[in-house]
């Protein structure tokens, strides 16, 4: 496995090399990655499955931590099953719930009103004062 990514965000990319190369040298074929960070663990190798089946029939030898992703996510891998279900649910989008609709149209209506009607609503009410006091001393 070559090690790339950065500081505390790791990333492998799973490779084919001589023995003789450094662990970040030089590769003769990139056979997939494995992202340690992911959130869904079933979802952190993605393996060519048909190449990696290659190299080992002709004498590569994986690492034992390369063993072990071949073993659960290879040919005939034991966690394919989940691997599929964890990419599928990596692959939706996520249903976010919509903000309550009430509480945002009542300031924008209330605004547009409280502008214009706002010197035709004084007039009004102006008038409606002296109009009980007519009705009043017109009862007497």
């Amino acid at each position: 496995m070559k090690k790339m990514g950065r500081t505390h965000r790791p990333f492998f990319r799973v490779c084919a090399m001589d023995q003789r190369k450094p662990r970040d040298g030089r590769v003769i074929e990139e056979l997939g990655h494995y992202d340690p960070m992911c959130p869904e663990t079933d979802a952190r190798a993605q393996l060519k499955s048909d190449r990696i089946d290659y190299w080992i029939s002709v004498g590569a030898q994986p690492t034992e931590k390369c063993a072990t992703l071949i073993k659960k996510y290879g040919t005939d891998g034991t966690h394919l099953d989940a691997q599929r279900e964890a990419l599928a649910r990596l692959g939706r989008r996520k249903d976010y719930t919509p903000a309550p609709v009430t509480a945002a149209p009542q300031p924008k209506a209330e605004a547009p009103q409280a502008e214009e009607p706002a010197p035709a609503a004084e007039a009004p009410a102006e008038e409606s004062p002296a109009a009980p006091e007519a009705e009043a001393t017109a009862s007497e």
